[in-house]
């Protein structure tokens, strides 16, 4: 074939861009199907995605619905508590109550021990009472025995006469 100077270059560059874009085209149209196959992947993924967040909005809307009954049925009570725990509130802020752990601490070192021993006590006084009891019942018996006895009750007249006190010193009058 013949070549007619500087058409030759035209043809040849317009043949080169067609050639290019043809071959650019042709490129685009066999990653067509990869780019189809990776795009149905997302919408696959994007419906799922969507499915997962409509089950979350029904599960979050059933949690809504059951904490709003248990609110409206608890909601009277505690606003009739607010007032008490309010008081509440000043009597624990009161400098006493941080000190009852130590005014406990001092009860029981120093009058849980003063109690026992009382208690202790109340046993040994009922134990001289009962001694005391017996002790009475002898000499009572022994009163009696001696009572008994022939010419008992001559030594009982019998008591020696009582040892007469000085006189008292009177002051001068």
């Amino acid at each position: 074939m013949a070549k007619i100077p500087g058409i030759d270059n035209v043809v040849g560059s317009v043949l080169g861009s067609v050639l290019a874009v043809l071959q650019a085209q042709t490129e685009a149209l066999a990653s067509l199907p990869a780019a189809v196959q990776s795009l149905s992947a997302a919408v696959k993924n994007l419906a799922d995605a969507t499915a997962e967040a409509k089950q979350t909005a029904q599960t979050v809307n059933r949690m809504v619905t059951r904490i709003d009954s248990i609110v409206t049925e608890l909601e009277e009570p505690l606003k009739a508590l607010a007032p008490g725990m309010t008081r509440m509130a000043k009597i624990l802020d009161d400098p006493i109550v941080a000190a009852l752990p130590e005014t406990l601490a001092q009860v029981q070192r120093d009058i849980l021990p003063v109690l026992r021993t009382l208690a202790d006590t109340h046993e040994r006084v009922a134990f001289i009472a009962g001694s005391t009891e017996r002790i009475m019942q002898f000499v009572d018996e022994t009163g009696r025995t001696i009572a008994g006895i022939p010419g008992a009750a001559l030594l009982a007249r019998r008591r020696p006469s009582p040892i007469p006190k000085p006189p008292a010193e009177r002051p001068p009058a």
